[in-house]
């Protein structure tokens, strides 16, 4: 096939990438030019910026499009309705944040999505950004209809992810010590890995899929426990698990997600956003490689980075341990 990948050089753009060149496709391109520009030396680049300057891509044409970058409804619609007539199928990449989040545990692609009062605006929060996506989704499926194969992963993990969301976890494992664990161990959590996410997108994709698929996993139900058990087990470091109760840290002012990855507190009554069903996404092929493989991986990865890299999400060493402190002290 002949593909067409809107950015490609960050994150799940260039695994989605690697993963079509390993099934034999031919790639272009389309981005500024602004990241990883010397990735991909052997493939065709356009440049030329989503809002407003599509011209590199006029009269070419390519069996799909996949679109791993669009955020306001605004630049995607203009997108789509450029690339109508030069493409088959049009692939979005969007986000299980399209639910609100006190969506139901194992809410599947019927639950309604959240609603935004304002739909013209372009600045992504963590109140937006879901909505914003959702209005996306409207107007691809809207442009192209009968077309478009939008996809709703969740927490996406990897190499070269730029959050740190889980890669937080992962180097925290292999530091060793004790290590603050936050809220119940039996809380659940999901999250998929890049490369799976990738290679299933591709074959959805040479499929001609459509419709609206939940991707994350795994295919079992995962604790926050069975997470970072794995995390020590595999960075081999004797890291020990103290679990902090959550309104400890809710009145520590711990932040959720982003200071303290992957932690859901149950107070904010979004424990559904953690138990998406993806059963119609694993029907059709999605699979899941072991966590352990993923930890690894990812393990790799991150020695790979300068040692005075700024880390964008997890904790600090120094609150860490000022908490733990507070914590122990006030155990009978």
């Amino acid at each position: 096939m002949r593909l067409l990948i809107l950015g490609g050089t960050i994150f799940l753009g260039r695994h989605l990438v690697d993963a079509a060149l390993a099934r034999g496709h031919t790639v272009t391109l389309f981005n500024r030019g602004q990241h990883n520009a010397e990735l991909f030396p052997q493939i065709e680049k356009l440049r030329g910026n989503r809002d407003g300057d599509l011209n590199t891509l006029r009269g070419k044409t390519w069996d799909a499009v996949i679109d791993p970058c669009g955020y306001f409804p605004r630049i995607v619609e203009m997108s789509a309705r450029f690339l109508t007539d030069a493409v088959g199928h049009y692939t979005f990449i969007s986000s299980i944040s399209v639910y609100p989040g006190t969506v139901q545990p194992n809410a599947d692609e019927t639950a309604p999505v959240a609603k935004i009062s304002n739909p013209a605006i372009e600045e992504i929060t963590g109140e937006t950004y879901g909505p914003l996506k959702a209005l996306c989704e409207q107007a691809v499926e809207r442009i192209l209809p009968n077309r478009a194969l939008v996809i709703r992963p969740g927490l996406i993990v990897g190499s070269h992810d730029p959050s740190d969301r889980f890669t937080y976890w992962v180097n925290r494992g292999a530091r060793g010590g004790e290590t603050l664990a936050p809220g119940e161990p039996s809380s659940r959590t999901q999250f998929i890995d890049v490369r799976d996410l990738a290679e299933w997108t591709i074959r959805m994709v040479e499929a001609q899929r459509v419709g609206i698929y939940n991707a994350t996993g795994p295919d079992y139900p995962l604790t926050m426990q069975q997470a970072l058990d794995e995390c020590v087990r595999v960075t081999a470091s004797g890291a020990r698990l103290t679990w902090v109760a959550e309104q400890f840290l809710l009145d520590a002012n711990v932040g959720a997600w982003i200071e303290m990855p992957l932690w859901v507190p149950e107070k904010e009554n979004e424990v559904g956003m953690m138990q998406i069903n993806c059963a119609k996404a694993r029907a059709d092929g999605l699979t899941f490689r072991p966590l352990a493989e993923t930890i690894r991986d990812m393990l790799a990865w991150d020695a790979t980075r300068p040692a005075d890299y700024a880390w964008r999400a997890g904790m600090k060493s120094e609150r860490e341990v000022g908490l733990l402190a507070q914590w122990r002290a006030r155990q009978p």
